[in-house]
């Protein structure tokens, strides 16, 4: 499933990162932690996702967070 289907405060495992080639999307995740085998809890969903990797929280958009399979 993508992450836009996690329930809040969950810690997941991510399995998939759908890049589709994009290398610039590609470096942007990996600099925020967000790869395969890395953790990731969903802290708040509104327009939004506020999700939490490596002790740090960011702000995901609904798109991004369909490439995101947990």
């Amino acid at each position: 499933m993508d992450l836009n289907a996690a329930e809040l405060g969950i810690e997941y495992t991510i399995t998939d990162v759908k890049l589709d080639g994009d290398e610039e999307l590609e470096s942007f995740l990996f600099s925020l932690g967000c790869y395969s085998g890395e953790k990731i809890t969903v802290v708040d969903k509104k327009k939004n996702l506020v999700v939490s990797i490596k002790d740090a929280r960011y702000n995901i958009d609904p798109e991004l967070a369909e490439r995101i399979m947990i």
